[in-house]
């Protein structure tokens, strides 16, 4: 069974072979554990047998996928937005939207002459097509990007007392990611489209769940009905507790929820798998906070297996990742405990780096 094949069997809830994984690493312990095993860090998910090859293709490109060396880097991205490298990820430090009047913000103009750029990120990722379940990521779609051309205090304000001009610019930032979805949607061999928007913080929602529902949901239902008319899985990445609007997401057409962070409230992974497994698969769940830097291999071990088999009680709709990147002080130990605990031995992550280092040897 290979990785698309796993994946699509998990999310339909039948039998595999072992847990689908999708781990997302830190920078810092992407480059650290990739040492430890002699590749290159662009060979890690590879060689730890994670299942599913996706990148992005909208501004999320432009925070996770330019990479600077040293602090205070940073460049200025398609949409205008200023990035600075502040510790291992970048930060937007300058809104092209601050402090414009409304006819200023009207007058803005989303990047569709770098459409072809941006599509073109996908190349690596269809190269591996065959054996992997391939995503294409769409994100942010309505309110993450609109915060970035704004800044998130006026953005939120905005929404308060510019409702008209905020739910218009709103819908502009659905089109866009809408415009992305159908060409990659149209263009690519994908297996789901991957969407998404961080709107809650440790507690709650950033905003109220009618305000979400009248201005942000209404886009993120054109995008989810693009991967619907193209029979794909839709994925909806949001950290925080957004319990109140799971059930808005399902009737949308959502598949997939990631990451469920599990210490933020009313985001316990077993509890959303009781309320909601029925109509929703789950990707994440893996304390990153508590028991992956502080646990023990053992503790890892079994609380991972535990939510596996807590997770998978209807005969699936899991994939085994963190409820965020695996954090620097993470212990060796624990990642190959991890792991597993999914059924991909140490041996087996050691063979295959083995393997690729004498590929890379013999080119």
């Amino acid at each position: 069974m290979n990785s698309k094949e796993r994946v699509h069997r998990a999310l339909r809830r039948e039998p595999v072979d072992r847990i689908p994984v999708f781990m997302w690493f830190h920078p810092m312990t992407a480059r650290r554990f990739a040492s430890l095993l002699e590749i290159p860090v662009s060979r890690l998910a590879e060689t730890m047998g994670d299942d599913i090859r996706q990148t992005w293709v909208n501004n999320n490109y432009a925070m996770e996928g330019i990479v600077h060396e040293h602090d205070g880097e940073s460049h200025v991205d398609e949409w205008g937005v200023r990035w600075v490298k502040d510790g291992p990820f970048n930060q937007a430090v300058e809104f092209p939207l601050a402090n414009l009047n409304a006819d200023g913000v009207r007058a803005y103009r989303f990047p569709v002459d770098r459409l072809e750029h941006l599509l073109s990120l996908m190349d690596p990722v269809l190269a591996q097509s065959e054996n992997y379940f391939i995503g294409c990521d769409v994100s942010p779609c309505v309110f993450e990007m609109y915060w970035r051309l704004r800044g998130m205090e006026q953005t939120l304000l905005g929404a308060a007392l510019e409702p008209e001009l905020t739910r218009e610019m709103f819908d502009r930032c659905a089109e866009f990611a809408l415009l992305l979805s159908k060409e990659a949607c149209n263009r690519f061999p994908l297996d789901w489209l991957w969407t998404g928007d961080d709107v809650a913080g440790q507690e709650s929602l950033m905003f109220s769940r009618d305000l979400w529902r009248d201005m942000i949901m209404p886009g993120l239902a054109r995008i989810f009905a693009i991967g619907k008319e193209h029979r794909l899985w839709v994925a909806y990445h949001c950290c925080g507790a957004l319990h109140p609007i799971i059930g808005d997401l399902i009737e949308i057409g959502l598949d997939v929820l990631n990451p469920v962070q599990c210490n933020c409230k009313g985001m316990n992974p077993l509890d959303l798998k009781r309320e909601f497994g029925d109509r929703l698969a789950f990707m994440g769940g893996v304390d990153t906070q508590r028991l992956l830097p502080f646990g023990t291999a053992t503790e890892v071990r079994a609380e991972t297996e535990r939510l596996i088999e807590g997770m998978t009680t209807d005969g699936g709709g899991y994939i085994l990742a963190a409820s965020h990147t695996i954090p620097p002080e993470t212990p060796d130990e624990n990642i190959f405990a991890l792991y597993q605990a999914a059924g991909i031995s140490r041996q087996e992550i050691l063979d295959r780096a083995a393997q690729i280092r004498k590929l890379s040897c013999a080119g």
